[in-house]
This record gives C-alpha cells, structure tokens and sequence, in this order.
C-alpha cells in the first residue's frame, strides 16, 4: 500500500519466503528488494547472497536491529543497506529512492550502530588473503579514508578530519571501492573490520541528538 501509490516506484512482486524471492528476482529483475530476515524455508541472508550473486538489485533488509544478530550477516552477504521496521513511511520510500540510486543506507549514526554491534558480538577479523592483497593497493590517503568511512564519519566529517575538500573525498571513496571490488560503503565498512583495520576505541562518538 505505502509503495504502490509512488508514481516513480513500481512493486512488481511480493513473496512469503527465500526461495520464493530469489526466483521472483531472477524472473521480475527489480532495481530494488525488501528483504525480511527471519523467514520460512529460506532466510533473508542466504536469498541476499543469492540475488546479489545473481542479479543486478539492490537488497535492502528489513530488520528490528536491537534484536536481530543476523545484521551483520547480511551486510557480508551484499545488502546495500537495512532499515529499521518501525521507520515512518516516507523513510521508507526515501532509502528505496536512495539504494536505487547507486547509493548505500548506513548513515553515519546508523554506521556507529553497527559498529557496536559488531564490536560486542566480538566478530573475528576474517578477511581473505585476496581482500588483504587488494587493500594493499590502495594509496595511504585512500587507507586513510576508509577508516574513517568505517569509523562511521561521513563524507564532510572525513574532510574535516583529513583537511582535504569534501570532492576529494568522493573522489577517494569511489576509487578504493573500485581498487577493493565493493559496491558500497557498507561493504567496505564490513571489510574494515574483517581486516582489523579499525579497532573499538577508534570508533566516532555518536551525533548528538
């Protein structure tokens, strides 16, 4: 009800498991889905890696991100984001807009969350040899700049913080996500962490409300 009335969004599908929304996004092709997590038959994170794999759309995950430890799992398997299932309706709508644009919905407060999320489940570092070889390659400023996206900083915070210009900063964003083979600045805040590149204590304090 709340997207169909959209006059830029088109639903063309709607399921009640996994297994049926990886076949309905081999078959439909949608620039966007709505992803929930705990599912019959096939969860949430094993139909995002699979439509991620497979086709071109963007997942967004549907979660209650207090309770549900299966966020970061979700990132890893290529969720370009997730949203909070009490979120207003036009936020809703607005981070669809948002991931079908090409971008990514972790906000920098919603990137602390995260991050404090991770940091208490006491994930490992697991990076591969192939990741850890692909960092290498990045220059000391795009290293630089990758701490600070997954310190959960945003583009004009980085700027502030590495005294560079706020265009130098995309500029360097869009180059390590291409030298590392990511989509998104959540894959990469994923990739800090497996790499061991940010530590607890590095972490930005949370905006002010």
């Amino acid at each position: 009800m709340i997207l169909s009335v959209q006059p830029d969004l088109d639903l063309v599908g709607e399921v009640s498991d996994g297994a049926e929304a990886i076949a309905a996004a081999r078959e439909l092709r949608p620039d966007v889905v709505l992803m929930d997590i705990r599912m019959p038959n096939v969860d949430g994170i094993e139909a995002t890696a699979a439509i991620c794999r497979e086709t071109d759309a963007k997942v967004l995950v549907l979660t209650t991100f207090d309770l549900d430890e299966y966020v970061y799992d979700a990132l890893r398997a290529g969720a370009s984001g997730f949203l909070l299932k009490d979120m207003r309706r036009d936020e809703l709508v607005g981070a669809i807009r948002v991931v079908a644009s090409g971008e990514s919905l972790l906000a920098p407060t919603v990137t602390r969350r995260l991050i404090a999320h991770v940091v208490g489940t006491g994930t490992p570092a697991s990076a591969t040899p192939v990741d850890r070889a692909r960092l290498e390659s990045l220059t000391a400023r795009e290293s630089d700049t990758l701490r600070q996206i997954a310190r959960g900083l945003s583009n004009a915070e980085i700027a502030t913080e590495l005294y560079v210009s706020e265009h130098t900063v995309k500029t360097h964003v869009s180059s390590l996500l291409s030298k590392l083979g990511l989509r998104d600045r959540v894959q990469a805040v994923v990739l800090a962490y497996e790499a061991g590149l940010v530590r607890p204590g590095e972490t930005a304090p949370p905006t002010p409300s």
